[in-house]
């Protein structure tokens, strides 16, 4: 057991790290939806999109008819087509901001971090229940006969096709129930879940649990690592709603606590 916690301990450490860093999600000062057309950004009044933080021109964002995107530096750099990836957002630098295009349902936002604010340096961390081996479940990793299309909502009520290709099936006090992973990858799947806790201790809205060691039938889901989503830490997110078949009707206890002020 002693082993099992001092690996969760660095888990935690690293979980910490990784919002706390340049590109996490502590440091986010807005996210803009892009039109067709161009938009100037940067903390100046005459900017279409004007900043909290950053340069007083940052650049032009060009929106093609086909949703193509160009950056163009106010500093006379040329111009640079940006190549759109939903799953690995591209990103850009000007001075201290970190920008990159997020794609959600083929439409395309500006999503801005200040790498200089001080709001990762006064983050005072997260709050756990105490860890318990046994929220470590070792369940089945069942492939649907074929893959399950499904609409999922999220935090800023924009539904999004998503196509499932697995579900988790474990048992708890005797009984079975089953996770389906909606996001994630083949390596690490992700599932949206809600539990009673999110009453009263857990965010309302969902926690993330990633599965592990996964193997072509079976899963580790440790629910000693479920988490806040990003739209816990700021308001610039959009966040998965967990699917009916993935709120629980018992209370997990394990895993990471609501924050003192979630968004």
């Amino acid at each position: 057991m002693s082993d099992y916690l001092t690996a969760l301990d660095a888990w935690k450490a690293k979980r910490l790290a990784n919002l706390t860093a340049a590109d996490g999600w502590l440091n986010i000062i807005g996210r803009f939806w892009l039109a067709e057309g161009t938009v100037t950004v940067g903390t100046a009044a005459d900017n279409d999109i004007v900043l909290s933080a950053g340069p007083a021109h940052v650049g032009a964002i060009t929106q093609a008819p086909d949703g193509k995107v160009t950056y163009t530096p106010a500093d006379g750099g040329a111009p640079q087509a940006i190549k759109l990836d939903k799953h690995h957002p591209p990103r850009f630098t000007a001075g201290s901001l970190l920008l990159e295009i997020t794609t959600l349902n083929g439409e395309n936002a500006l999503r801005i971090r200040d790498t200089a604010s001080p709001e990762p340096a006064r983050f005072p961390g997260i709050d756990y229940f105490p860890a318990q081996p046994e929220w470590r479940i070792v369940a089945d990793w069942v492939p649907f006969a074929t893959p399950k299309g499904m609409t999922v909502d999220t935090t800023k009520s924009i539904p999004t096709d998503i196509e499932a290709t697995h579900k988790a099936v474990f048992t708890h006090d005797g009984k079975t129930y089953e996770l389906i992973a909606t996001h994630g990858t083949p390596q690490s799947p992700q599932f949206v879940l809600r539990d009673p806790t999110s009453k009263d201790s857990t965010y309302p809205a969902s926690r993330f649990l990633y599965g592990e060691d996964v193997t072509d039938k079976t899963i580790v889901l440790d629910f000693n690592k479920a988490i806040n989503p990003p739209c816990a830490f700021t308001e610039h997110a959009v966040c998965p709603l967990p699917p009916p078949e993935n709120v629980l009707p018992f209370r997990i206890e394990a895993g990471e606590k609501r924050l003192k002020d979630s968004h």
